[in-house]
């Protein structure tokens, strides 16, 4: 499974964005999908993730309610559209695949087998 991610940029606060995560080979629409973020200095922290199906979602209290996770299997695609943007959510932002979709697993980093490039988000004030 090959992931490249996608979208970031600079936005004013309370600005919109949609990141996108190309996704290629056979078994990826079967697996998870999960968006990640790393600020400088600080640990990689899950945002979203979403079941093979598109059926279910998860979503990191910093994100619900502002941001919404989706896929499209059709085209290997997962996407995260971002709302009222803040400064604090200037991060590079990661997505993964994963088999598993246990609630618990899909919130944590490691857990996760592959990954995409980051694609860096910067709100400004």
């Amino acid at each position: 499974v090959q992931l490249q991610a996608y979208g970031g940029g600079l936005v004013q606060a309370g600005g919109s964005l949609r990141l996108s995560c190309a996704a290629s080979g056979r078994t990826v629409s079967s697996r998870s999908m999960g968006w990640f973020r790393q600020a400088p200095g600080k640990e990689r922290e899950f945002v979203a993730a979403i079941s093979w199906s598109g059926g279910s979602t998860l979503y990191a209290d910093s994100a619900k309610g502002r941001f919404t996770i989706s896929r499209d299997n059709r085209v290997n695609m997962a996407y995260l559209e971002m709302n009222s943007l803040k400064p604090e959510d200037t991060a590079a932002y990661y997505c993964a695949a994963i088999q598993s979709s246990h609630v618990a697993t899909i919130q944590v980093p490691s857990k996760y087998a592959y990954w995409g490039q980051g694609t860096l988000v910067t709100v400004s004030s």
